[in-house]
């Protein structure tokens, strides 16, 4: 009785393993299909190459920002030693903070490419390096330099604030 059992679940086995046989002719006829399709849409319709379309470069001048009121202007008060440089007056225009003396002189050589008298100043409570665009002695030339050097293709990052020596 077993022996008939087995013999009838391996028939069913094999009778269903044959059944499920991929029918790669009909896949075969898809594909050829779906290439020659893709063969006649590639003829009827001629490539057309198309010039990109360029916009011209319309250079503008940076507008100017002129503070009437320089008291509102926002200073920091730090207290710095110079290290490279003459020497700050009571305002500075900082473009650049860095921890790493080498990154602070990288930018204060660009700067002075750009003609800045660019200086170094040290804040050892905070160990950051100020790099230091000009120094002025009254607030509103400050604020004037803070303004123009903010646009300046010598500032990467475009930002700069106003720094009072103690």
């Amino acid at each position: 009785m077993k022996k008939y059992m087995v013999l009838g679940a391996a028939f069913c086995v094999a009778f269903a393993f044959t059944g499920c046989k991929s029918q790669e002719r009909a896949y075969k006829k898809v594909w050829e299909k779906a290439q020659a399709q893709e063969e006649q849409n590639r003829n009827q319709a001629p490539a057309q190459e198309t010039a990109p379309v360029v916009t011209p470069l319309v250079e503008k001048s940076a507008d100017q920002t002129t503070v009437t009121n320089v008291d509102n202007a926002t200073v920091r008060t730090e207290d710095v030693t110079v290290v490279s440089g003459p020497g700050l007056k009571a305002y500075s225009v900082v473009v650049g903070s860095f921890s790493l003396k080498t990154n602070a002189e990288g930018m204060q050589n660009t700067l002075k490419q750009g003609g800045y008298d660019a200086q170094i100043a040290y804040n050892s409570s905070i160990n950051m390096y100020r790099v230091v665009a000009s120094t002025y002695a009254d607030k509103a030339s400050a604020v004037q330099s803070r303004d123009a050097i903010r646009g300046s293709q010598y500032n990467p990052k475009s930002d700069a604030w106003l720094l009072f020596k103690k």
